[in-house]
């Protein structure tokens, strides 16, 4: 290609972690590694790429250990936690990557993480209505019991079992976005982690963190707007976005205009908890300038998809 591709990759959680078994550091690696394998390919193909990745599962997981050990050292606090889970992920990313790319001869280019903060709106109603899954997944009455217990918000994750739910306000602003525009030519930047850091101004004007994780791909839509990229590249765990998903009559989408998703999401096709933001995401990606388009995959046709062969590609009417 003549002149290179810009796309920002989305990593989904299964991406990062198995959903079945022990949730150690050096799973997580194993899992990484063998995503970054993917990544790699599509950068070795001549892509300019950025990370950003979810953070669901592990922000979770460190939540409730902080809480766990309250009784010995005080909890932390939501921001805190997600800038945890912001550095830890990026490192095994970077470690995946990096081992990756030299194995394609390309192990000089470097590749960072960006500790990220992106800025909310403190009136968004998200913070009302709780619906961003966090955590591991519990039957039913494991859920209801840490809902009696510890006031947890729990709901039903999308066929999947039953999470704890915190406030997911959408990103308006990503604060470190002069950084990453500075770092894009030279680097692979991981970046806006889980959502990123949810700030906010207080009084004296200055960013402070609050209580909410922010989903993913919302704040990969507004990144790749932001940077003027040619590409959102969504990576779940199906091959197509689908309707009526999971019943007799699922119907696979190669190709959605950004009016055919408004209407299939006020039908109620998508799952709030899980591919709901994902096309929110990709219509605001495809609709804010001509030529851009979003594709919604699997990490393993990532590939693929990026060339035309698989995946449903989201664009303006």
């Amino acid at each position: 290609m003549s002149e290179a591709v810009k796309v920002i990759v989305a990593l989904g959680g299964n991406a990062l972690q198995e959903g079945k078994g022990p949730a150690t550091a050096e799973a997580q690696l194993e899992v990484v590694k063998r995503t970054c394998e993917y990544l790699a390919d599509i950068n070795a193909a001549g892509y300019e790429i950025a990370v950003v990745h979810g953070n669901g599962p592990q922000v979770g997981r460190i939540i409730l250990a902080s809480e766990t050990a309250k009784n010995v050292t005080p909890a932390m606090p939501f921001d805190v936690c997600s800038a945890m889970s912001q550095g830890y992920i990026g490192y095994h990313i970077q470690q995946g990557l990096q081992e990756a790319l030299r194995k394609r001869g390309r192990g000089d280019l470097p590749v960072v993480t960006l500790v990220t903060q992106v800025a909310v709106d403190a009136d968004d109603p998200a913070f009302q209505n709780p619906t961003k899954p966090i955590g591991p997944f519990y039957t039913e009455e494991e859920a209801k019991e840490l809902a009696r217990t510890k006031g947890y918000t729990v709901k039903e994750d999308a066929g999947r079992g039953w999470r704890r739910v915190v406030a997911s306000p959408i990103p308006k602003k990503i604060v470190e976005l002069d950084t990453v525009k500075r770092l894009w030519d030279s680097s692979i930047v991981i970046t806006c982690g889980g959502g990123g850091i949810p700030v906010v101004k207080n009084a004296e004007g200055a960013w402070e963190g609050t209580a909410a994780v922010i989903d993913k791909d919302h704040a990969a839509s507004l990144l790749a707007r932001d940077l003027n990229a040619d590409v959102l590249l969504i990576l779940t765990e199906v091959e197509k976005v689908s309707l009526n998903f999971r019943k007799p009559d699922q119907k696979d989408l190669d190709h959605m205009t950004a009016d055919e998703a408004r209407r299939y999401i006020a039908e109620g096709h998508f799952a709030p908890g899980s591919m709901l933001p994902k096309v929110k995401a990709a219509v605001d990606f495809a609709v804010s300038a001509p030529g851009r388009r979003a594709i919604i995959t699997s990490l393993y046709k990532a590939a693929a998809a990026l060339k035309g062969e698989t995946g449903t590609v989201i664009e303006n009417n």
